[in-house]
């Protein structure tokens, strides 16, 4: 069952290690990572999208409930793509990703966190991010927010780069999110290994790159699936 796959030079890194303490008790023992929508694991979706969009190599970060995400991998057609990488200690999603740094091999790759229901256009968002401005290092999937409290919002220049970034604060101005998915360039690759250690990309590495990073935005379902509500949510929704 493990039809040839032809890659298109993007990588691949899923974060995917968390708790989901806001998804308990479901996640008491499930991992975020593997919880249903329509019935199907979370991480299930993500790898059929990827692979159909000839995104990969894949590599998986896990530490909570490690044992059912390798065991969901070896029952899985898709498990031959993917590399798991453990973490004892999480690293946070910087560190994550400086870890594991070498696995995009000097490309241009992408960096997920595998948490939201997300049925943008993956194809589409390479093109995006292929055409992106001079000057700009990566590409940041981008969503309209019910929430926009809850997320962190970007605001825009006319050229779709970002030129403000607000997480998670009181009144942001407007509901243009950051949807946690990128599109990594080699240079943003080299830049990060000079860089002093680093935890979280949100927090340490975006407002470090204002005005250098472009955003595609989708008008496709995208769910951030933190809250039994917004988890309710995307499985009420049409399974088309």
């Amino acid at each position: 069952n493990n039809e040839k796959i032809n890659f298109i030079m993007i990588s691949a890194i899923l974060l995917a290690a968390g708790y989901g303490s806001r998804l308990l008790p479901l996640t008491s023992v499930t991992p975020k990572c593997l919880v249903p929508i329509h019935g199907r694991p979370l991480l299930d979706v993500w790898l059929e999208r990827l692979t159909a969009a000839g995104i990969g190599p894949l590599l998986i970060n896990t530490h909570y409930l490690p044992g059912q995400v390798e065991q969901f991998l070896s029952n899985s057609h898709y498990g031959p793509l993917v590399t798991v990488s453990h973490e004892a200690e999480l690293l946070g999603t910087a560190g994550t990703l400086l870890n594991n740094i070498a696995f995009y091999g000097n490309c241009d790759g992408m960096l997920i966190h595998a948490d939201n229901y997300c049925l943008a256009d993956l194809s589409e968002f390479v093109a995006c991010h292929k055409e992106r401005p001079a000057g700009c290092v990566m590409t940041m999937l981008t969503y309209r927010a019910n929430n926009p409290s809850h997320c962190g919002v970007v605001e825009l220049n006319k050229e779709n780069i970002v030129t403000g970034f607000y997480e998670k604060v009181v009144n942001p101005p407007g509901n243009l999110a950051n949807g946690a998915i990128y599109i990594l360039s080699a240079e943003f690759f080299h830049e990060m290994l000079l860089t002093t250690p680093c935890f979280d990309f949100s927090a340490d590495v975006i407002p470090n790159l204002l005005g250098r990073i472009f955003t595609y935005e989708t008008k496709e379902t995208f769910i951030d699936i933190g809250t039994p509500e917004s988890y309710d949510a995307a499985n009420q929704l049409s399974n088309n």
